[in-house]
């Protein structure tokens, strides 16, 4: 498991060619839109009772009402395993403090003597927060979806999950002790792309909304790219990866470890180390197999290590690694190197970086304070993890009077006439002349 990339000895490629060398879980949305776009047509149409048969069909539970009823959430919640309880509060805790220095104010700014630009930043109205259910229920994604939306100060927040046939139909009790923890009442017992057709067009008691944000499979994806426009959204997230960019000082149990972890997500999940020291991979891949015995999860692990989204790439230098990390673009990168702070210092492509040998992707998926909703395949070269600027839009307001209207209206007009927009200078002229 873990083939190699030997890009050592060579000249490396421009950041596009070196990306193609690199390995990495192929999504091929459009392969499903046929599927979904029938699925998120007949929501729109039928609202609730589609989404109900679509449950049924696909997740085998047919809820009537696939609103979670408020006693279910306080059940969850009385219910929550004492330990379960206290690390989601810590979790909520840290993610507040981290994200509650996001918030942004408004500011103003005096361009000229009576001529004032404002930027408000504006909370969308509503919001629809999708928390996978599958393989696994992601109860941490909960903390990081609400989280950043409630500090933004959105009004409305709904989440849904996927429902459980062990569950009585309802989503993971994780899930919902979380939702409880945070406040929310609003919780849908719905998945998959139906779950987002929900969210778009409104069905039964939920309410259309203005953005969705969380992540999940392909198919939830394919709705997501179907609905854009008619909703903001996110990202649309691939299969989870790390990268680790690591040189003989990193300890090769860590390193395995932190490999194994990341391809529990997914069978399709990606996990890439880097590095100059070839004793270094020698020595990781030899632990590997022994620790993926040690899990629970072996095969769907086993399956992502030997896809072809794994994989060791050998570089020349530490200089070499940095250039390879940037230009795969990593949804987590760690950097287990000497001075590591001053190497992840110097990288400019990764969605989140997790610096030494104390920290590992896991803390940042449940305690760091640092949200795990994060871009994938490539898109961190453009793109930032979910925070409460997500959920804000920039509004500028414009404040001229008549004297600061009046010493930029010939500049108007020349800009006007330039772009053969005479309505445009005349709007101004016709404010001269009054």
């Amino acid at each position: 498991m873990l083939a190699r990339i030997d890009l050592r000895g060579s000249a490396l490629p421009g950041s596009r060619d070196l990306a193609g060398l690199l390995p990495r879980a192929a999504t091929d949305i459009d392969s499903v839109l046929a599927t979904v776009r029938p699925l998120c047509e007949d929501v729109r149409i039928r609202g609730a009772q589609a989404v109900r048969e679509i449950t049924a069909r696909l997740d085998g539970v047919d809820n009537e009402d696939f609103a979670v009823p408020h006693e279910a959430l306080d059940r969850a919640l009385a219910e929550c395993e004492p330990a379960l309880r206290a690390a989601l509060e810590e979790a909520i805790s840290r993610v507040r403090t981290v994200h509650a220095d996001q918030r942004r104010t408004d500011v103003t700014t005096q361009v000229v003597p009576g001529g004032t630009v404002t930027e408000r930043w504006v909370p969308v109205r509503r919001v629809g927060l999708y928390v996978p259910g599958g393989l696994a229920p992601l109860l941490s994604s909960v903390v990081m979806n609400v989280v950043p939306a409630q500090i933004a100060g959105v009004e409305s927040i709904a989440v849904a999950s996927p429902p459980q046939r062990d569950h009585g139909g309802l989503p993971d009790p994780g899930v919902l002790a979380a939702c409880a923890l945070l406040g929310i009442r609003e919780v849908y017992a719905v998945g998959g792309a139906q779950a987002i057709a929900m969210f778009g067009y409104g069905a039964g008691s939920c309410e259309p909304v203005d953005m969705v944000t969380g992540p999940g499979n392909v198919y939830v994806t394919a709705a997501k790219r179907l609905l854009r426009g008619l909703i903001g959204v996110d990202a649309e997230a691939g299969p989870t990866e790390v990268a680790i960019l690591a040189d003989d000082t990193a300890d090769p149990a860590h390193v395995a470890a932190d490999l194994i972890s990341q391809a529990e997500h997914d069978p399709l999940a990606g996990a890439v180390l880097v590095t100059p020291s070839e004793e270094l991979a020698d020595a990781v891949l030899s632990l590997v197999p022994g620790q993926v015995a040690a899990t629970k999860h072996s095969d769907r692990i086993t399956t992502a290590l030997n896809g072809s989204q794994s994989g060791v790439v050998l570089v020349d230098d530490l200089d070499a690694g940095l250039r390879v990390v940037d230009a795969y673009a990593a949804e987590h990168l760690e950097i287990q190197t000497r001075d590591a702070r001053e190497v992840a210092a110097r990288v400019r492509n990764a969605g989140a970086i997790f610096v030494g040998a104390w920290s590992p992707v896991s803390l940042g998926d449940y305690c760091a304070g640092s949200n795990h909703v994060l871009p994938t395949g490539g898109c961190a070269r453009h793109q930032s993890g979910l925070s409460v600027q997500s959920f804000l839009r920039g509004i500028h307001v414009v404040d001229y009077d008549e004297q600061a209207l009046a010493g930029v209206a010939a500049h108007i007009d020349a800009l006007a006439g330039a772009e053969d927009l005479p309505a445009h200078a005349a709007a101004v002229r016709i404010r001269q002349r009054s």
